[in-house]
C-alpha cells in the first residue's frame, strides 16, 4: 500500500535545518541535565526504583485532603515525605513518597509510621479493603539498578553496531548507532526538561525505542544498499533522497499507527503509565525523524569526507547477506 505516490522530496536539501533542530533540543537537554546534576545529584529526577526510598499508594473511601494527610504524617514523626494525588480523581488515591534512607531498617520504619498515622487519623476515611500498596527499594539496590539500566542501553547499541557492521558495513552501523544515541539523548532530555522521573518502566520504553529506531533506520539503509547495486553511477545524495522517498509510505504508515497507539496510552493510560507512554511518544517521533534526518545524511557526509581526502568518492554497497 502506497500512502504517497512517487514522492520527490529533497530531504538532504534540508540537512542544515535538521541539524539545527537536533542541536537545539540536544543542547537544551544537556544543559538541563547538567543543572540537575549540580542541584539534585543526577541528570534527571530518579524514581524510587533507582534512588531508593519508599512509595506508599493509599486509596481512600472519599476524596482525600492532602493538607490533612500531610499534618497526620508530620505528627507521626515522618520527615521529608511528599504526597500527590495519584491516578484519576475518582480513584481517591494518594502517593506518599519518602526520600532515600541510609539503610533498609529506616525505610521499613518510615513505611510503618505512615501506615500507623493513616489508620489512626483516617479510621473512617481510609479504605482498608484496598489496603496499602508499598514499594520499598534500598539505596544499594537502587544504585545497582541505575548502573544496570545504563549498561543495558549501552550494550544494546553496541550489539546493534556489531550486527550492522557484518550485515551491511561499518559506516552503516556507526550512522545507525549515532542516530539511536541522538534519539536516546533527546528522549532523556525531554524527561529532564519536564521534570519527569525516570523509572524502570521508562528504561524499558527507551530500550524498546532503541530497537524501534534501529529497525526504521535499517529499512532505509536496506533500500539505499539495493539502489547502490542498481545505480552505481548515480550521485549518492540523489540516490539517498530517492531511497528515503521510496520508503516514505511504509514509514508514515507504520510509525503513524504506532504513534496513535502510544498517544492514546499517554492520554488515557493514567498516572502509572505516564512516564512509560511519554517516553514512547517522544521516542517514536524522534526515532522516525532521525532515520531520515540523522542516519541517512551521515552516509553522504562520509562520502564527501572521503572525497575530500582523495579517496573513493562513492559509498560502497554493503555485502548481500545470506538468505
Amino acid at each position: 500500500m502506497e500512502f504517497f505516490h512517487r514522492p520527490n522530496v529533497n530531504w538532504l536539501g534540508w540537512k542544515w535545518y535538521f541539524l539545527a533542530f537536533s542541536m537545539v533540543f540536544s543542547v537544551a537537554g544537556i544543559v538541563k541535565m547538567s543543572w540537575n546534576w549540580q542541584h539534585i545529584g543526577s541528570p534527571v529526577p530518579l524514581g524510587v526504583d533507582f534512588q531508593g526510598g519508599t512509595q506508599v499508594d493509599v486509596k481512600f473511601s472519599n476524596p482525600p485532603d492532602i493538607d490533612a494527610i500531610r499534618h497526620a504524617i508530620d505528627a507521626a514523626g515522618v520527615k521529608g515525605a511528599t504526597m500527590q494525588i495519584f491516578g484519576a480523581a475518582a480513584n481517591h488515591e494518594v502517593l506518599i513518597s519518602l526520600p532515600e534512607q541510609s539503610n533498609e531498617a529506616a525505610l521499613d520504619a518510615g513505611r510503618a509510621q505512615i501506615e500507623s498515622a493513616l489508620q489512626a487519623h483516617y479510621n473512617n476515611y481510609f479504605n482498608p479493603t484496598t489496603g496499602v500498596k508499598v514499594d520499598v527499594v534500598g539505596p544499594t539496590v537502587g544504585h545497582q539498578l541505575e548502573k544496570q539500566a545504563t549498561l543495558a542501553t549501552l550494550y544494546s547499541m553496541a550489539g546493534m553496531l556489531i550486527y550492522l557492521w557484518f550485515r551491511f558495513q561499518l559506516i552503516y552501523g556507526v550512522a545507525a548507532v549515532v542516530a539511536c544515541f541522538h534519539d536516546t539523548l533527546i528522549t532523556v532530555g525531554a524527561f529532564a526538561l519536564t521534570g519527569r522521573e525516570i523509572s524502570l518502566t521508562v528504561i524499558a520504553a527507551i530500550l524498546t525505542l532503541v530497537g524501534y529506531s534501529m529497525n526504521d533506520t535499517i529499512v532505509v539503509f536496506d533500500r539505499i544498499r539495493e539502489n547502490l547495486r542498481i545505480s552505481r553511477r548515480e550521485p549518492l545524495p540523489d540516490l539517498v533522497n530517492r531511497s528515503i522517498n521510496q520508503t516514505l509510505s511504509r514509514t508514515v504508515l507504520t510509525s503513524g499507527l504506532t504513534f496513535l497507539t502510544v498517544l492514546s496510552l499517554f492520554i488515557f493510560g493514567g498516572q502509572v503509565l505516564n512516564g512509560f507512554s511519554f517516553a514512547l511518544v517522544i521516542g517514536i517521533l524522534i526515532g522516525t525523524y532521525s532515520s531520515i534526518a540523522v542516519a541517512s545524511p551521515m552516509l553522504v557526509a562520509w562520502q564527501q569526507f572521503r572525497a575530500g581526502k582523495g579517496k573513493v568518492a562513492s559509498l560502497p554497497a554493503a555485502r548481500r547477506g545470506k538468505a
